[in-house]
């Protein structure tokens, strides 16, 4: 009998051994050869950042380990993906190339595009399997037939697939191992090496177990603490990170939030919470679909209508000001200097963020954007650009979102807590000029050893500059030819999910695309 060929599983952003199709896939089809390319191209993008690498160190730490429970090894490649398959092909010839779909950025787009090519003109069959909600060639979201919804529920509605047993380990392994796991933190990658001290720890079992305190004790506040920095942190899931490297599956996680559903339906502020962090799961996948279609929302303005209207300038001063945490504005300052030390912040925080940035500050939505992919631990391409262009007012098709940041102190730090913490030279102040520092009356300020200007910057002229760019916006909106054009983006990438009666009576349709949240996720298994 011949032997069957070798079964090459290219782990990338879902470091998992759990329901893992391509992993179970090969393990029944022949000898498995799990592997993972560190490719410098990936580490070198100018959205990658160490935070990043960090994260998935601990992870692929975890996956090595979980893989040796099945008597399988973790290789890990120094190298661009294409020279591994040239070395796969010279050393065993036939094998075959098991990968979920990954809907990245601009260089994983183009790095499948170049394996997809190798493998055809190899006769290598590449089989890849469905992980997120997402749908390949879907070019319209109208229409019953490409109703973006039922596949997702289909999907999320699939049996969980165990862990593979019995798994044969390919032989020569070795020939492709180029590093151990215990030296992977050991590798910078060429950043430099700005630490993130409160960065959270990737790998399956470190989500795990906040999936469990979440069900456990701290989702039962999920939904009253979305907006607060402060009580996010705490009572929010903060599982973005590892859906964004799959240690966790959203199929498991859908499935999982279901069941806990069901175990606190009688409980009114349970069920409350579980149904909000429902809808921010399927927002998830709704938003990466975006990108999935339109590519192009990554490096430029959604609306024709709206490119151009502001330059690229990545020395401006007002952004190297907001990246910082130097813009005179509190809260604004106090997020930045926050997501720097941790690499997350709450998503009304994110929002307010990119919306101070380009309205306020009057900048291109861009050189924020790449700022923030690098601070956010939780990075995931699919739902960034999207989010950014929307809050940004740069899709044309959403109603303009302009964050007042005093009114959010007001609301979200309603004590000063979060500012004082991370803007110290405010924490001597009354609480009532914390948030708006620039009003406290000179008669006060040599009490509290405070001027503003010298101690704290001063903001620049906010509120003048918001209405400025809002009215361009609008204007520019309102031309027969940028109607037509919001059409084709509404057509091609809105969500058409139905509203149900309840939420109709409460919210017209267009306002649903403004629903989504990318920084949670769950698993209690």
């Amino acid at each position: 009998m011949a032997k069957a060929p070798i079964q090459v599983v290219w782990f990338k952003r879902d470091l998992r051994i759990h329901d893992h199709a391509p992993l179970g896939n090969a393990a029944m089809a022949g000898p498995v050869l799990p592997i993972f390319a560190i490719e410098p191209g990936q580490w070198q993008a100018p959205d990658s950042a160490l935070r990043h690498w960090q994260f998935a160190a601990d992870s692929l730490i975890d996956l090595s380990n979980a893989l040796a429970t099945l008597g399988l090894p973790l290789c890990i490649w120094q190298g661009d993906m294409v020279d591994l398959l040239n070395a796969l092909k010279a050393h065993y010839g036939e094998f075959t190339l098991h990968a979920h779909q990954e809907t990245g950025n601009a260089w994983s787009f183009e790095r499948d595009k170049c394996v997809h090519q190798w493998c055809r003109e190899h006769h290598v069959n590449w089989l890849e399997a469905r992980q997120q909600g997402v749908v390949r060639g879907l070019t319209s979201r109208t229409g019953h037939q490409s109703r973006w919804e039922s596949h997702w529920e289909t999907l999320m509605t699939a049996p969980t697939a165990a862990a593979p047993q019995n798994a044969q380990t390919a032989e020569g392994w070795q020939t492709f191992h180029h590093i151990d796991v215990d030296q992977l933190h050991s590798l910078t990658l060429g950043f430099d090496t700005t630490p993130c001290p409160e960065r959270q720890l990737g790998g399956r079992s470190e989500g795990r177990a906040l999936w469990r305190s979440f069900v456990a004790q701290r989702g039962r506040r999920y939904r009253g603490s979305l907006s607060k920095p402060l009580l996010a942190w705490e009572f929010g899931s903060r599982l973005s990170p590892h859906l964004a490297w799959g240690t966790l599956s959203m199929r498991e996680v859908v499935q999982s939030l279901r069941r806990q559903r069901e175990k606190h339906a009688a409980e009114s502020q349970w069920a409350r919470s579980l149904r909000a962090f429902t809808s921010r799961l399927y927002w998830h996948c709704h938003f990466i679909q975006k990108l999935e279609s339109e590519p192009s929302i990554e490096h430029q303005t959604l609306h024709p209508a709206l490119r151009g209207l502001r330059q690229r300038d990545p020395e401006h001063p007002n952004l190297i000001a907001w990246k910082h945490g130097q813009t005179g504005m509190p809260l604004v300052d106090a997020c930045m200097r926050s997501l720097i030390a941790t690499g997350w912040i709450n998503f009304r925080m994110r929002a307010m963020l990119i919306s101070y940035a380009t309205f306020n500050l009057g900048l291109h939505w861009y050189e924020p954007a790449l700022h923030l992919a690098r601070l956010f631990t939780d990075y995931e391409p699919g739902i960034h650009y999207p989010q950014v262009q929307m809050q940004a007012g740069a899709t044309g098709t959403n109603a303009l979102r302009v964050y007042n940041p005093i009114k959010q102190a007001e609301d979200n730090d309603p004590d000063g807590e979060f500012v004082a913490r991370w803007v110290p030279e405010l924490a001597p102040l009354p609480l009532e000029w914390r948030a708006k520092p620039w009003t406290l009356p000179e008669s006060l300020q040599k009490r509290f050893g405070f001027q503003p200007g010298e101690h704290y910057p001063l903001p620049n002229d906010f509120e003048a500059e918001a209405r400025h760019w809002k009215k361009m916006l609008y204007e520019l909106r309102r031309t027969p030819e940028a109607r037509e054009s919001s059409q084709a983006i509404v057509d091609k990438l809105a969500s058409q999910r139905r509203p149900s009666k309840q939420r109709a009576k409460k919210a017209k349709p267009a306002n649903r695309q403004q629903l989504s949240l990318f920084d949670d996720g769950g698993l209690e298994t």
